[in-house]
Parts: structure tokens; C-alpha cells; sequence
């Protein structure tokens, strides 16, 4: 093989990998609808009812609340549960901090737990040590949208009589055992964020079967008010966290091409893991039967510099991204070392306050070995591509390990 491109050799491609988002005529024509309509929030309008039961449905949920981010769905969910301030939610340690930030802005206090690794979703058998009397709810993530591992969360769930809030944030069209993601627990939330493989720039919704649930994350997210109340008459503590006609005129474009854009990255995703598999030092994912829809937001491999001449994380990923591939070392570090958590800053401007757990005790192994030395991650964009261009990232694995002594 030729000389590293990072020592100056040529890359293994130069050519782009497939932009994101993927849009088209249907979003301009949806967008064109709305504009003409003069109708462009959602308490006038009608597109946001419709893509709220249209995702509802294609997640087999009774109940769709469409809201401004994901995290506004997860923080409304809690409440909307009866998650009570002040309680404790069981947050795996490795995931974005919004489904930490979600708990502490509904009054909660999130305790971190590990991951298994060979999923990267929460550790379910890591649950029941982390229960305290204080603990109200469960908040597993669907990882990169492979589903968690939720027969044995809501075993433990059901034991002590915990709510479960599922983080479906990348997860759409998820499946476990044949059964859609966010409608398996009292509530599932996604986000339509720019990243997400369903994308309107910003927009969430809340999914859940429960009537209670349904009713009050509506009423919540519509500053208090009530379906049969009047105008002026808030029953509850609410805000403005709609989302506009515009969001979702864009997201039922979105979601009429998902499944097609989908079949691609679930072959993309298991074409990799045959093509990386079987080089040492490329530890990919094994899969479970359970996940029967697996959404692909992120494609992850778990790195070992043993077989890479001792070369840490960062500089395999700074000669791969050489290479002409590009790829992302994930999260630095685990939730419970920011800063916030650290410096317990939950107060205005950061002021530290009083908590029942103190984050500098916590350790999460899998969750280090994830973050500064094991995890490299491909975006779903990536899985759009072509079989040859899986067989490019795959080209340029081998030609790093076999010059690894030269990085």
C-alpha cells in the first residue's frame, strides 16, 4: 500500500461523501403551501396536527405532541409523567447532555450510570444499584438508534414502580422485537434537529400512549391551557414550546422519503460490519435480535491501539479523516465530568448549589474507555453513500494498521 496521506502519501478518496440534508420538491411545495395559507403557527394551522398523527402512527404511539427541540420533549415528558422536582432520573453516563440537561430543567437531579460496550447504550444491569429513595424515573437512550435493551429496563422499572421516559432522540423508526421505539414506556421524545436523520433545523415531539401524559404535555406546551378551557384560562404551569407550520410542513416531506433513505443506511451499516469486522484492532458492534430495525443515526466502532502500534484514538481518527474519511471521536467526556455537573452550576449564571449526589464520585468505565480512547464514530450521512465508498473507509482502516509504526 501506498504511504499515509497524514506523512504526505495520496488519500484513498477525494471524493465528498453525500450531503445532509437530503431535500426536494415535496419540501418546497409543502413550504409554498403554508407561506400561501397565511396560516403559520400551529394554533391556526393544520400541518402540525397532521405530521403529529402521521409520526405518531408510523411510531405505533396513540398520542403525538409536537414540540420546539428534543430536549423540550424530554423536560416536558418528565413533567407530564408526574416526575416530581427535586426526584432522581437514571441517565446513562455516554449520550448527549441534553437528556441530563432535560432532567435538571423539570427540578430533577440526573444520576449517571455506565454503558455496556457492546451496545453503547445504558447498562441495564447497571440500574438497580443507582436507585435511591429519591429516584422517580428511568431515561434510557436508543444510542446512535440502536434501542436499548428495554425488557430488562422496564423489569427493573415495573419492580420499583419508576416511569420511564425514552430517549428516542436518534431513534426514528427504531424497532425492538418487532415493536416501534417511544411508544415502548410511559413516553418516548425525538428530535428533528438539523444532525437527525428527520430534519427540520430545530422541532421535537413527544410520543406516549398514556391519556394522562397525552393531555398534559399538550396542555404544557401551550402555556396551561386546556383543549376545552378557554383562551385566557391556563390551568397549568406551561410556556410557548410549540413548533410552526413551517417546521412541520418540512418534517411530513421528510418523513414521506425516510423509510427509502433508511433501507440504504441499514445496508450501508451492515456492510461495514462485514468489511471491518474482520480487521484486528476494528471491534464493530455485534448485533441482537431483539433490535429488528436498527435507525442508523451514527455507526460506531470501537478502536483498539494495541493492534495500531500503540497510537492513541485522536491520531487514528486525525490519519483516517487524511484519508478522505471523514469521522468524529465522539464525546470527550462523560457527563459527569462537565463542568456543570462538576461545578453542580444549576443555579442563575452557574452558581453552584446543593445536591443529594456529588458528580465527583462518579466513575463509569465503559464510559472512559468510550470517550478518550475507544469510540470513533461515522455520521448517518456517511451511510448514505455507495458500496464502494464503504469499501473506501475499509481501505483506508487497512492502510493506517498496516502503517500504524509510521504515524
Amino acid at each position: 500500500m501506498a504511504s499515509l496521506a497524514i506523512k504526505g502519501g495520496t488519500p484513498v478518496r477525494k471524493a465528498p461523501f453525500p450531503v445532509w440534508p437530503v431535500w426536494g420538491d415535496e419540501e418546497i411545495e409543502n413550504l409554498t403551501e403554508v407561506v400561501k395559507s397565511g396560516k403559520w403557527g400551529r394554533l391556526n394551522g393544520k400541518v402540525t396536527e397532521r405530521f403529529e398523527q402521521k409520526y405518531a402512527a408510523y411510531q405505533e404511539a396513540k398520542y403525538g405532541i409536537a414540540v420546539n427541540s428534543g430536549t423540550t420533549a424530554l423536560r416536558l415528558a418528565l413533567t407530564a409523567a408526574d416526575v416530581n422536582p427535586g426526584s432522581e432520573v437514571i441517565c446513562p453516563a455516554y449520550t448527549f447532555i441534553a437528556t441530563a440537561s432535560a432532567a435538571v430543567e423539570a427540578g430533577c437531579v440526573p444520576v449517571f450510570i455506565d454503558i455496556d460496550p457492546q451496545t453503547y447504550n445504558m447498562d441495564a444491569n447497571a440500574i438497580e444499584q443507582a436507585i435511591s429513595p429519591r429516584t422517580e424515573a428511568i431515561m434510557p437512550v436508543h444510542f446512535a438508534g440502536r434501542p436499548a435493551d428495554m425488557d430488562a429496563i422496564m423489569a427493573v422499572a415495573q419492580k420499583h414502580h419508576l416511569k420511564v421516559i425514552e430517549d428516542a432522540a436518534q431513534a426514528w423508526g427504531a424497532e425492538w422485537n418487532g415493536k416501534r421505539v417511544g411508544a415502548l414506556a410511559d413516553a418516548g421524545c425525538f428530535s428533528f434537529q438539523s444532525s437527525k436523520n428527520i430534519n427540520a433545523g430545530e422541532g421535537g415531539i413527544i410520543l406516549t400512549n398514556d391519556d394522562l401524559i397525552a393531555k398534559f404535555a399538550r396542555s404544557h406546551h401551550n402555556c396551561g391551557r386546556s383543549e376545552d378551557g378557554l383562551w385566557y384560562e391556563h390551568f397549568y404551569f406551561g410556556g410557548n414550546y410549540r413548533i410552526t407550520e413551517f417546521q412541520s410542513a418540512v418534517l411530513l416531506a421528510q418523513l414521506e422519503r425516510y423509510d427509502e433513505l433508511l433501507k440504504i443506511r441499514q445496508q450501508n451499516l451492515k456492510k461495514l460490519d462485514e468489511l471491518l469486522g474482520p480487521i484486528e484492532g476494528i471491534e464493530v458492534l455485534p448485533q441482537d435480535e431483539r433490535v429488528t430495525s436498527h435507525a442508523c443515526h451514527l455507526y460506531i466502532f470501537r478502536y483498539q491501539k494495541d493492534h495500531f502500534a500503540g497510537k492513541s484514538k485522536q491520531v487514528f481518527i486525525e490519519a483516517l479523516r487524511k484519508e478522505g474519511i471523514p469521522c468524529s471521536a465522539g464525546y470527550s467526556i462523560p457527563l459527569y465530568r462537565q463542568p456543570v455537573f462538576l461545578n453542580r452550576a444549576f443555579g442563575p449564571r452557574g452558581k453552584s448549589v446543593a445536591l443529594p449526589v456529588n458528580y465527583q464520585t462518579f466513575l463509569c468505565p465503559e464510559t472512559e474507555k468510550a470517550c478518550y480512547e475507544e469510540a470513533v464514530w461515522f455520521t448517518q450521512n456517511i451511510l448514505l453513500a455507495t458500496e464502494e465508498d464503504m469499501n473506501d473507509i475499509a481501505e483506508a482502516i487497512a492502510k493506517i494498521k498496516e502503517h500504524a509504526d509510521h504515524l
